[in-house]
């Protein structure tokens, strides 16, 4: 299957990612429980941020973002991606629009909205169906935001959470774009510079953004 081997952005053969992966390489495991593991690892071992953004290829290894010490939630989909492939689990990138309604503040400021755009979770292939997890926010940062950490247990989708604890509204997802076979760089360009005109000055010149 194609969402199960290895290549350019999905490197799991690489030493790294299979340094991350082996503590759940055994038989003594599930599928489900690996899966479950290896998404907490990648969701509270990697700090969300959204404010770094690149265009260069090489940044978009699994390799390379295992290195780092956070990463935007495209980055922690294919971090996720290359471990869970390693391990023998199908898994793809799928991308979406979303909108945050809690601590927008430096959203808005940096980005001119609170619609975040392509949010990246991951497609997970277990008994023969497809759900979807979202690794984006680690479990510190979900509780700055009064949200409880979204669990993946591997019988149903994880993906953001509605509302916060006390019922008020946290994310909305607002379109689909579907699932990838690879990470689709000039997609993402695109769909960035459509809808955050301001950068594109610093896209077509390959530079990385620091917000």
């Amino acid at each position: 299957m194609i969402y199960s081997r290895s290549d350019f952005f999905f490197d799991f053969e690489s030493p790294v990612i299979q340094d991350l992966i082996q503590e759940f390489n055994t038989a003594s495991l599930s599928d489900k429980e690996k899966a479950s593991l290896t998404y907490l690892k990648v969701r509270d071992g990697w700090r969300y941020n959204p404010y770094r953004i690149s265009f260069q290829m090489d940044h978009y290894k699994a390799s390379y973002i295992a290195q780092k010490a956070e990463g935007h939630c495209i980055d922690k989909s294919i971090l996720l991606i290359a471990c869970l492939r390693g391990l023998g689990i199908p898994a793809r990138l799928h991308l979406a629009k979303v909108k945050n309604h809690i601590a927008v503040e430096r959203l808005e400021e940096k980005f001119g909205t609170n619609e975040m755009t392509p949010h990246g979770m991951v497609n997970i292939y277990l008994d023969d169906q497809w759900l979807k997890a979202s690794p984006a926010f680690n479990a510190s940062l979900c509780a700055k935001c009064n949200v409880a950490p979204l669990e993946f247990t591997g019988e149903q989708d994880s993906i953001f959470q509605e509302y916060d604890k006390e019922g008020g509204k946290f994310m909305e997802y607002l379109d689909d774009y579907g699932h990838f076979p690879d990470v689709p760089i000039e997609f993402i360009r695109k769909n960035i510079i459509e809808h955050y005109p301001k950068f594109q000055h610093l896209i077509n010149s390959n530079k990385e953004l620091i917000l």
